[in-house]
C-alpha cells in the first residue's frame, strides 16, 4: 500500500510525463524546425503562473490497430485558462509531438468542454491549431468528435469571441473549427498550411501540380482567398499580435470592451485634414492617413489587411473606448464595393455588433464594382451583406461622409434609411444618385458636348454636395474635417446608452 507522500510522487512524476508530450526527441524535431512547443506557446500566451490546466490526465479508449498498447499523453491536446494581460482567458492548444495532433474521441471531448467552461463563465477562447487531423484509428469516433467540436463553435458564436492560430498543419476536418470561429492568424512559415484536400490529391483528382504552401500558406489565405485575418512572422510574434486583439475585445456578448485611460486630447483638430481631400474627385488619398489622424494615439488594429485592400476594417480606440471602423480606400479601385470588399466588411460589422462595439463608417465609395465577373459571382448577393448587416445591426453607428457617396453603395455604408445613428459630412462630401458625368449622360443625352460640359458643372454644384441631403435631414452635422476627432467623440459619448428594439422573429436570413 503507497503512502501519502509516495502518492504525492506518482502524481508529480505522471503530471511531469505528460507535460513532456512526444518525448525529447519529438520535441527536439519540432524546435528544429523553429517551432515552439506547445507548452511554449501556452508560457508565451498566459501572464507567467497563472495558467490552469484542465483535464491533464484524460486518456483516449481505442482499441483499433494496437490503440490499446499506445499511449497518447495529454491526448495530444493542452486545455485550460488563465490570465492574458490581467483578464481571464481560456485556451486549448493542440500537440503535434504526440501522435501528430490529431484529433480524436477524447481530444475533442476536451476541447468541447474547455469551450463550455469558457461559455459559462464568459471568457474568450483562443485555439491554437496544429493538427495532422482525423486520427484514423478512431474512425467514426473521431469524426463525431470534429461534429461536437463544430457544434460547440456554433454555440459559441456570438457568445465569447473565438480567436484560431494556425501554428501548424490543418487539413480536411481540422480547417472547419477556426473557419467558424470569429478571427484565423496563420504562421508566415512553411509548417503552418491550411487547405481541405493537399497537393497529392489534388495532383491525382484533377491534374494540377501546386506546392503546399501556394495552396495553403498564410499569404494564399491571407490575400488571395480571404480565410484568414492576420498574417505573424512566427509562433511568438502570432502570440504577441493575440494579445493585442483580445486587449480590443470584452470578454463576452454581455460585457463592455474594456475601457482604457486616453491621454490623447479628446477636442484635438488636425488641420491636415482640411487638405486631404484632393480638389479633382477623382483623385485618391489614403483614407489610413484619415484614420489614424482622428483615433486614439494613432494606432489601430487591422483587419484582413492584405484582402479586399478597397475596404478597410480595423479596431481602434476613441477616448479610450475600442471602436470599430469601416472605410472606403480611394488608393485602390477608387474604393468601390465588390464582392470580396462586401464580405470582408459585412463580417466586420456583424462580429462589432455582436460584441457592443461601436461602428465608425468612413465614406468615400463611387459605386458597386462593374463588370461581368462582378455580375457572375453574385456582387447583387453579396452586396446585399453589406445592405444587410447594418439595419440589423444594434450598436452605436456613426457616419461620417468624406466624399463620393453615390447610389445604392452609399446606402451599402451605412447611410441614416439604413440605420446611422449620426450621419456627419464635410465639405467635401458628394452624395448623390451617382457620378456627375454619368447622370449628366442620362440626364442631357440629347445635348451637345459643349452643354452637357456646362450641365455636369450645374449638376455638381446642386446635387453633389451634402446641402440637398441636408436639406431633407439626411445628414445631421457638416463639419470642417479638422473636427472630426471631437465630433466623433461627442457622438460616442451622445450614444453611450443607446436603446433599440428589432422586431420579433427567430432570427433573419441574412443573403449568405
Amino acid at each position: 500500500m503507497l503512502t501519502n507522500q509516495e502518492k504525492i510522487e506518482q502524481f508529480q512524476e505522471k503530471a511531469q510525463h505528460i507535460e513532456q508530450g512526444g518525448g525529447e526527441a519529438a520535441l527536439a524535431k519540432l524546435k528544429a524546425k523553429g517551432r515552439l512547443t506547445t507548452r511554449e506557446r501556452i508560457d508565451l500566451l498566459f501572464d507567467q503562473g497563472t495558467f490552469v490546466e484542465l483535464d491533464k490526465f484524460v486518456e483516449h479508449r481505442c482499441t483499433n490497430f494496437g490503440m490499446d498498447q499506445m499511449e497518447i499523453p495529454g491526448e495530444g491536446v493542452v486545455t485550460g485558462y488563465g490570465l492574458v494581460n490581467g483578464r481571464t482567458v481560456f485556451a486549448y492548444a493542440q500537440d503535434f509531438s504526440v501522435m501528430g495532433g490529431s484529433l480524436g474521441e477524447m481530444h475533442a471531448a476536451k476541447i468541447v468542454k474547455c469551450m463550455d467552461k469558457a461559455m459559462t463563465a464568459g471568457h474568450p477562447i483562443v485555439a491554437l491549431c496544429d493538427s495532422g487531423g482525423a486520427r484514423i484509428q478512431e474512425a467514426v469516433d473521431s469524426l463525431a468528435g470534429y461534429g461536437r467540436v463544430f457544434y460547440k463553435n456554433t454555440m459559441a458564436s456570438g457568445v465569447i469571441p473565438q480567436i484560431a492560430a494556425i501554428m501548424g498543419p490543418s487539413a480536411g476536418g481540422a480547417v472547419y473549427s477556426p473557419a467558424l470561429m470569429d478571427f484565423i492568424y496563420m504562421v508566415k512559415q512553411d509548417y503552418a498550411q491550411m487547405f481541405i484536400t493537399g497537393p497529392q490529391v489534388i495532383q491525382a483528382t484533377t491534374g494540377e501540380e501546386i506546392g503546399a504552401i501556394e495552396l495553403g500558406g498564410a499569404m494564399t489565405h491571407n490575400s488571395k482567398s480571404g480565410v484568414a485575418h492576420f498574417a505573424a512572422e512566427d509562433d511568438a510574434d502570432c502570440i504577441e499580435q493575440i494579445k493585442i486583439l483580445l486587449s480590443y475585445l470584452p470578454s463576452s456578448f454581455q460585457a463592455d470592451p474594456v475601457r482604457l485611460e486616453c491621454i490623447d486630447p479628446i477636442d484635438r483638430r488636425e488641420e491636415k485634414l482640411n487638405t486631404i481631400i484632393p480638389d479633382k474627385s477623382n483623385r485618391p488619398y489614403d483614407m489610413k492617413k484619415v484614420i489614424k489622424m482622428i483615433v486614439d494615439d494613432s494606432e489601430f488594429y487591422e483587419n484582413q489587411q492584405h484582402y479586399a485592400k478597397n475596404i478597410i476594417t480595423c479596431f481602434a480606440r476613441m477616448n479610450g473606448t475600442t471602436v470599430g471602423i469601416i472605410a472606403n480606400q480611394p488608393m485602390v479601385m477608387a474604393g468601390s464595393l465588390d464582392i470580396n470588399a462586401s464580405d470582408k466588411a459585412a463580417r466586420f460589422i456583424n462580429f462589432c455588433d455582436c460584441f457592443n462595439i461601436p461602428l465608425i463608417t468612413l465614406v468615400d465609395v463611387p459605386g458597386y464594382l462593374p463588370g461581368t465577373s462582378q455580375e457572375f459571382g453574385g456582387i447583387i448577393r453579396h452586396g446585399a451583406k453589406l445592405l444587410y448587416v447594418y439595419p440589423e445591426a444594434t450598436v452605436p453607428k456613426i457616419t461620417v461622409v468624406l466624399r463620393k457617396a453615390y447610389g445604392g453603395s452609399f446606402l451599402g455604408m451605412c447611410s441614416a434609411q439604413a440605420g446611422a445613428d449620426m450621419v456627419i459630412a464635410w465639405p467635401t462630401a458628394e452624395i448623390a444618385v451617382m457620378g456627375a458625368a454619368g447622370a449628366a449622360n442620362i440626364i442631357f443625352r440629347s445635348e451637345s458636348e459643349e452643354e452637357k460640359e456646362a450641365k455636369i458643372e450645374e449638376y455638381i454644384k446642386n446635387f453633389s454636395t451634402p446641402y440637398q441631403a441636408a436639406q431633407r435631414g439626411f445628414v445631421d452635422q457638416i463639419i470642417e474635417p479638422k473636427d472630426t476627432r471631437p465630433v466623433i467623440i461627442n457622438a460616442l459619448k451622445l450614444l453611450e446608452n443607446k436603446t433599440w428594439e428589432l422586431p420579433r422573429k427567430k432570427h433573419g436570413n441574412i443573403p449568405l
